[in-house]
């Protein structure tokens, strides 16, 4: 079995970018960003799973294992490809798309909702937090998160040098801003990343596949999180109106 990472020859011209094997997964910055220090609460819990869900499909199109099939004038479907990812989260995910195409919408919904707990151990395990579990009351069951090494700071200040700085991003970052912005979460970091309409109008850009050099060559991969964007656009707006 080739490696998980490797791309085949007819598809170089959209082959992902190196990854260090020791590199956490997208999902695991995502929700390691979503974390506020501040309070210990985690931004955007009313949709996380669907934050989180996006994350993978977006984290299994920068390592080169999706497609975007078009299924009508507005209707795109991903699809799996490749060889299957060896993570546990990106394999599920990964063989629930290889079943057959499916909607974006659908397949967040489907993979997100075990997501959280998931990915809070892994940070957990890489020592990126460090759980506390404790009894309120001296028997209701409770757990907090403090922050365990200096990765958010690093995550954080790629997002800004991005969005404040005008520094052109790696795909990697541009993703995870891109996932920051369309499930409404961005206006959190303010102030270390100012709630200003160029911020805002930076993120748009991000969201719909305009990266700069890291966009060059990445067709299936600006149109997959461009797809994911919108998706988790639509959610946000749906939850604020929910709960407006």
């Amino acid at each position: 079995m080739n490696d998980e990472n490797q791309v085949p020859a007819d598809r170089a011209d959209d082959a992902p970018p190196v990854r260090s094997i020791d590199e956490p997964l997208l999902v695991e910055d995502v929700l390691l960003l979503l974390y506020q220090p501040s309070s210990g609460a985690i931004a955007g819990e009313n949709h996380l799973y669907y934050v989180l869900g996006g994350a993978v499909v977006a984290d299994l199109t920068l390592r080169g294992l999706t497609e975007v099939q078009e299924a009508g004038r507005l209707v795109r479907r991903v699809a799996a490809r490749g060889d299957a990812p060896h993570d546990d989260i990106l394999r599920a995910a990964w063989d629930y798309l290889a079943t057959k195409p499916r909607g974006v919408q659908t397949v967040i919904a489907g993979i997100g909702p075990e997501l959280r707990s998931k990915v809070l151990g892994k940070l957990v395990d890489d020592g990126h937090l460090r759980r506390e579990r404790k009894k309120v009351l001296g028997f209701i069951p409770s757990e907090s998160f403090e922050l365990g090494s200096t990765r958010r700071a690093e995550l954080l200040a790629r997002v800004r040098a991005t969005l404040v700085d005008g520094t052109e991003p790696d795909a990697r970052t541009a993703a995870i801003t891109a996932l920051l912005s369309a499930s409404a979460n961005l206006h959190q970091f303010d102030p270390e990343i100012p709630w200003t309409s160029t911020v805002i109008h930076r993120a748009k850009e991000l969201e719909n596949g305009n990266w700069g050099a890291a966009a060059v060559g990445a067709a299936v991969t600006r149109a997959t999180i461009a797809a994911i964007s919108g998706a988790l656009s639509a959610s946000a707006a749906a939850n604020a109106a929910g709960s407006g």
